[in-house]
């Protein structure tokens, strides 16, 4: 089942309304806290992201589209924005526990909240199609990544 897509600027005050829409769509599907949590906060730095980097930085403007699948076995939040390719597993980066205990302001810029948003779900999807990215968050319903 399909829930109604929710389009809105690619802006950081569009922030709240995607988090809304999470959070609904977690509802709907009965996700556990914890899965609804880590959810909210993968497409929270995605959404993040695509505004800063692949709208803003790139001096483009323009739309961010959400919507949900919801299967008796999973929740797909997907993302569509029309802003600069950027391909999250091309990431060369690496996280390691020592990076994570640095304070903020010895960490090196980048790439850490690509990571947390990929260890957050269940299945994490991309793909550039034509001038589009589009992200696909997947939680197992009555699962935890």
């Amino acid at each position: 089942m399909m829930g109604e897509a929710l389009r809105v600027a690619g802006v950081l005050e569009s922030l709240g309304a995607i988090a809304q829409y999470v959070k609904a769509a977690a509802a709907t599907a009965h996700l556990e806290p914890a899965q609804a949590y880590n959810l909210r906060l993968a497409v929270d730095e995605i959404v993040t992201n695509i505004i800063t980097h692949g709208y803003q930085e790139a001096g483009l403007t323009g739309e961010i589209l959400i919507w949900d699948t919801c299967t008796p076995e999973s929740l797909i939040i997907h993302l569509e924005d029309y802003g600069q390719a950027y391909n999250p597993h091309q990431w060369q980066g690496e996280v390691t526990p020592e990076l994570c205990q640095q304070p903020l302001e010895q960490r090196p810029l980048g790439g850490l909240g690509v990571y947390l948003a990929m260890r957050s779900v269940d299945q994490f999807r991309y793909a550039r199609l034509g001038d589009r990215n589009h992200t696909e968050f997947v939680i197992f319903r009555n699962s935890t990544p």
